[in-house]
């Protein structure tokens, strides 16, 4: 994989607030075309991540589709230890196959722990320990700090642990680096061999704008949530960790999603729902950390156009702001293209792998996130 940085600004913001007994473990709430955490809750302490997993499990399918190491009409081969994965599962049978595109909405919708293996054990040469530790490298590489990964899944594993800090920046990565792909969080329902499998995230059809993103639940994990969606001009994240029950885990998001758009200043965002949200005060002694590189894997090409990628905005308002501070700052020209799912690229186009790996370098150094594309 070569390596190619893109810097998130985490900017951990003004408030602080206590968990309401075991209603929850941690949370917090980011923009997502920014980076900037806009509050958080015990965010950097240890949790089972569970079925959240499964959102790096995904990161990457979506790297091996954008380089041609998979399509999403080929086939992929069920093992007998996929077939035994426990349940949530599709239920597919040791010998059978299953079509990339449906294994990751299985994935996305259903949570499938037999297709999560489909997938890790295609991958990695058959093995889903390599695919593991493979998933814990790109972590690390992407700025992940407290993040181990010990299958695809979730299920189960005292050494399987990470942050909602960690899983927001994860979250980020995927609506960064593969916009391509971010409609699959969004589906609310999928049919399958005759039968109708529907989404536990049930923001995506209670919550105005929610278009994301992944459900998880373990018995030592509790219910977690990593929820997504937009209003006005903004496109908010929030992560909620070991919620007591489902309705917990909704009422939770939704009210961090209502805080983090008011926070934002977005024009009729309602207020927190609970007093356990007011405003507390800054952090006395908080101090920001430094902002995490996000490495985007890729793999090397020996021929073919290159072109460089400035981010990709929910807005055309906000890539047109990123199109001017890059023409400022490494003075690059750059044209906004809308993609597949109504996200707005900035990129620039028609180029020698020099000249890309040259802009990249020249962005970086000027605090400017992108990466190159073939």
């Amino acid at each position: 994989m070569k390596k190619i940085l893109l810097f998130f600004i985490f900017h951990f913001s003004f408030f602080i607030f206590s968990a309401q007994g075991a209603e929850y473990k941690a949370a917090l709430v980011a923009d997502l075309d920014s980076g900037q955490v806009l509050y958080q809750e015990n965010a950097t302490d240890l949790n089972y991540p569970a079925s959240l997993t499964k959102i790096m499990t995904l990161y990457l399918t979506f790297d091996a589709l954008e380089h041609g190491r998979l399509h999403l009409d080929d086939y992929l081969i069920v093992s007998a230890n996929a077939a035994n994965a426990a349940p949530v599962k599709l239920g597919l049978q040791s010998g059978s196959k299953i079509k990339v595109e449906d294994a990751i909405k299985a994935v996305a919708v259903l949570s499938a722990n037999d297709v999560a293996r489909v997938l890790a054990e295609n991958l990695k040469g058959g093995k889903e320990g390599s695919f593991a530790s493979l998933m814990t490298q790109v972590a690390t590489e992407i700025g992940l700090a407290k993040t181990n990964f010990e299958n695809s899944s979730g299920l189960p594993d005292d050494d399987h642990l990470s942050t909602a800090r960690d899983i927001a920046l994860m979250s980020m990565a995927v609506y960064k680096h593969f916009p391509q792909y971010w409609k699959y969080f969004g589906i609310k329902s999928w049919v399958y061999n005759g039968k109708t499998y529907n989404n536990g995230n049930r923001l995506l059809s209670s919550y105005p704008g929610c278009d994301g993103m992944k459900t998880g639940f373990t018995n030592k994990s509790l219910y977690s949530l990593v929820a997504t969606a937009k209003r006005g001009n903004r496109h908010l994240m929030s992560v909620v960790l070991g919620a007591a029950n489902k309705d917990v885990r909704a009422a939770v998001s939704a009210r961090m999603l209502d805080k983090g758009f008011a926070l934002a200043g977005v024009k009729g965002a309602a207020p927190a729902a609970s007093a356990a949200y007011d405003d507390e005060g800054d952090e006395e002694g908080y101090q920001a950390p430094v902002a995490p590189k996000i490495q985007k894997p890729t793999v090397t090409v020996s021929s073919g156009a290159a072109g460089v990628q400035f981010g990709a905005f929910s807005s055309r308002v906000a890539a047109q702001n990123q199109q001017a501070r890059v023409r400022g700052a490494p003075g690059v020209n750059t044209s906004i293209e809308p993609s597949p799912n109504g996200m707005f690229r900035v990129r620039a186009n028609g180029l020698s792998e020099g000249a890309a790996q040259q802009i990249l370098s020249n962005a970086a150094a000027a605090g400017i996130d992108c990466y190159v594309f073939h």
